[in-house]
């Protein structure tokens, strides 16, 4: 185990800012994941686990701790046996997550085409339940591998028991920061018809549309890069951590009350099948935001909104974790003083 001290997190993720962590390895396997938390708990040392950085804001005096990259790489394809005809990718949970899609959607097997271009790798996907453009991976995943930092030993997970809901799994709700996932098992359908439930994907491909799998992905992530949520070289847009707020579920009397403040109906959309979620509609983030004010582009410092899409926060250049949170939090006062409703953040938060 290569243990390096003082780290520097910021080029480890999509935001840019980050302090060190005071300790830091690369495990590129499953023993050394083993390996590195034994050490851990060896010198009564906090651990956080780092996949691609793409959903993580970190404190600016980094982490007290030590930093687990994971760098398991590795994708297996076999048949499902139980006669569907579907098939099962075993995918290691340092591969690309992106790079995965790709090759999904290059075999012809749907179920993950409307989630290209994400940013990350696959073993954060279950955690945050990975969602885009009508699509989430709860819907694929077969059973998740993982590390259990408390018993010690590797553990698998069925998707029933993973506990998944939106942006929500077990990994970051009621056992967060017990597990560490090693691989992700995926069930995709091979010659399945693309999912074009999102509105931008329907406009692209009209009713009877004859279009295929690696098209729609194409266009999922022509999509994402006309709202700067594609990770493009040189893009001052892209260093953000994608998504920085959940879209909020309001009961209909919110919904009434937002009517009444503004004189009409806002956006809306189904909540999803959750229990919780009854008698619930999602109203998008985005637009609360800009009603609230913030125009895409506004800037406090060196933090901004970005130019493409009021959900990202950038770094402008040189920003601390300070600056971020202080405009998150000057936006979601915002729109709970106009609309009553809190905003919650969606990325992981680290060293605070």
């Amino acid at each position: 185990m290569l243990l390096e001290e003082n780290r520097l997190l910021a080029p480890f993720t999509t935001l840019g800012i980050g302090g060190p962590a005071r300790w830091f390895v690369k495990a590129a396997s499953e023993e050394a994941i083993a390996e590195a938390a034994a050490w851990a708990g060896g010198h009564a040392q906090p651990l956080f686990v780092l996949g691609g950085g793409s959903n993580l804001l970190i404190a600016d005096v980094g982490f007290d701790g030590l930093v687990v990259q994971v760098g398991l790489r590795g994708i297996a394809r076999t048949e499902a046996q139980d006669q569907s005809g579907q098939v099962i990718y075993q995918a290691a949970a340092g591969e690309d997550w992106d790079g995965f899609v790709e090759l999904a959607v290059a075999d012809n097997c749907a179920g993950i085409e409307c989630l290209a271009g994400i940013p990350g790798t696959v073993g954060g996907t279950p955690v945050q339940n990975v969602g885009a453009y009508g699509q989430e991976v709860a819907s694929t995943i077969e059973q998740v591998r993982a590390y259990d930092l408390m018993e010690h030993r590797f553990v698998e997970f069925t998707a029933a028991e993973c506990g998944f809901g939106y942006r929500r799994s077990r990994f970051n709700s009621t056992d967060r920061g017990r597990y560490v996932v090693t691989r992700v098992d995926y069930r995709l359908k091979p010659g399945g018809t693309p999912t074009l439930r999102y509105a931008d994907l329907q406009r692209a491909f009209p009713a009877g549309s004859d279009v295929n799998l690696i098209e729609v992905a194409a266009a999922v992530r022509r999509v994402r890069q006309s709202k700067g949520m594609l990770l493009v070289e040189g893009d001052a847009d892209c260093r953000s951590a994608g998504s920085f707020f959940k879209n909020p579920m309001a009961t209909e009397e919110q919904v009434r009350q937002i009517a009444a403040a503004i004189g009409h109906e806002p956006p809306r959309f189904p909540a999803g099948p959750e229990p919780e979620n009854a008698g619930r509609v999602k109203i998008p983030a985005a637009w609360l935001i800009e009603q609230a004010g913030f125009a895409k582009g506004y800037a406090l410092g060196a933090a901004g909104v970005s130019s493409r899409h009021t959900l990202a926060l950038i770094n402008r250049g040189g920003a601390t974790a300070a600056e971020i949170l202080a405009l998150a939090a000057r936006i979601a006062d915002a729109v709970e003083t106009r609309f009553g409703i809190r905003l919650d953040m969606e990325p992981v938060m680290v060293g605070f």
